[in-house]
């Protein structure tokens, strides 16, 4: 039987919506090469919402971010930074549990990227 974390030590699953699929990767990079996500998914969807008082509906592409819960504050100021939306939506689910050894992962590939080696001398 493979062991999971509690939800403290879990991953956090965060969403994103965005007009293009190149848009969506453009973001989905930006935020794994900034180690602010473990890894990023994109999927087209279909979405209606309520807009400036009217029902809109738009192909819309669904970005799902894997992080550490510690990681969140900086995540959602870069997804701020750099989306296109005037209000884009960001959410973030907790996880109650997850493979110890992908959590793991997670954490290490979502944190603050490690410092040059030191010169000698």
């Amino acid at each position: 039987m493979s062991k999971s974390t509690p939800i403290s030590d879990s991953v956090l699953i965060v969403l994103t919506t965005l007009a293009t699929k190149t848009e969506a990767q453009t973001l989905a990079r930006l935020l794994v090469e900034q180690r602010l996500a473990a890894c990023a998914q994109i999927n087209a969807i279909e979405s209606i919402y309520r807009w400036e008082g009217a029902v809109q509906q738009d192909s819309e592409w669904r970005l799902l971010l894997k992080t550490a819960p510690d990681r969140y504050a900086a995540l959602e100021a870069a997804i701020l930074q750099h989306h296109p939306y005037d209000l884009p939506a960001i959410v973030a689910l907790p996880s109650s549990h997850a493979l110890a050894s992908f959590a793991q992962w997670v954490g290490e590939e979502s944190g603050a990227q490690a410092s040059p080696p030191q010169a000698e001398g």
